[in-house]
């Protein structure tokens, strides 16, 4: 099929070069050119604005727009919209909110366009393995979408599904990161239990390796994390700062709207607002109501 993918971040041009192996034709747009410069040496056809983009696309269209969540997605969906014709479509591949999805779709269906949410997983890893992709949209739209689709996942039939209508592909990826947010917060606590045994020296790369096969918390974070301890034991070239893309807070706040007990998830949420303090003011103010109350030591800065 053809496919216009705009967006050439780690994640949006490896999607097309995955296409591009998969004997897609694959126009390129991205807002500096060297990514554009390089896809076009592997195959894809340069396209140096969004309506030169959809221009060099034979109708029905497919645009699959691979940017940041909020207003860069908005401005480009907007841009594009204004050179589309009706019965094309476009595809969110970022992690919007999936409420922006459902009024993002009413909106192109008005005017003729096809939307369709698709939560895209696999990071820099799915180039070679292929992408988990939870798809909302409607049925004709998805089906126009569907030969893209095959080919980024990692089979024909597994690791994509259409999951509902517009939205549901953000709402179900947005849940997946809230549940990867509890299965890493769970990995480094272990770890750090494991590493806080002085005594028994152990060895966190081999215990690593000895869980990534049979044992029942073995996964492919497991995997990455064996990686890492095998490129540097005691981590001591990273920071303790741990980012997070939005999505746990989307699915924190989903479930106290749905009335959901998600405490795992937004404990490890509020633990990577924790890796960002230098240093804590509640901390502080805790170990000087011991002191108060208890005349416990406390540690005085010097």
């Amino acid at each position: 099929m053809e496919i216009g993918i705009i967006g050439l971040g780690r994640m949006g041009a490896n999607m097309a070069r995955r296409l591009l192996a998969g004997g897609h034709r694959v126009v390129v747009a991205n807002r500096s050119p060297e990514p554009v410069k390089e896809l076009e040496a592997e195959g894809a056809v340069a396209a140096w604005s969004h309506a030169e983009l959809v221009a060099a696309l034979a109708p029905p269209r497919v645009v699959w727009i691979m940017v940041p969540a909020g207003d860069p997605t908005e401005a480009v969906i907007g841009d594009v919209a204004g050179a589309l014709a009706p019965g094309d479509v476009i595809v969110d591949g970022g992690n919007s909110n999936y409420k922006d999805s459902v009024r993002r779709a009413a909106e192109l269906a008005e005017r003729g366009f096809g939307f369709v949410d698709a939560g895209t997983s696999g990071g820099i890893w799915g180039l070679s393995e292929g992408y988990s992709l939870m798809v909302g949209g409607e049925a004709a739209s998805v089906a126009l979408v569907r030969p893209a689709l095959e080919t980024l996942a990692p089979a024909l039939d597994r690791g994509w599904g259409h999951v509902g209508p517009a939205g549901a592909g953000h709402f179900v990826k947005m849940v997946h990161n809230g549940i990867e947010y509890g299965l890493m917060q769970a990995y480094a606590e272990g770890f750090e239990i494991l590493k806080a045994k002085d005594e028994f020296a152990l060895d966190l790369h081999q215990v690593a390796e000895v869980w990534r096969t049979g044992s029942v918390v073995r996964s492919w974070l497991l995997d990455l994390t064996a990686a890492a301890l095998a490129e540097d034991p005691d981590l001591s070239t990273i920071q303790g700062w741990v980012a997070d893309s939005g999505e746990g807070r989307w699915t924190v706040a989903e479930a106290i709207d749905s009335d959901v007990p998600a405490p795992v998830i937004t404990m490890a949420l509020l633990m990577r607002f924790v890796s960002r303090q230098d240093e804590s003011f509640g901390a502080k103010l805790l170990a000087a109501m011991r002191n108060q109350f208890g005349g416990h030591a406390v540690r005085r800065n010097t």
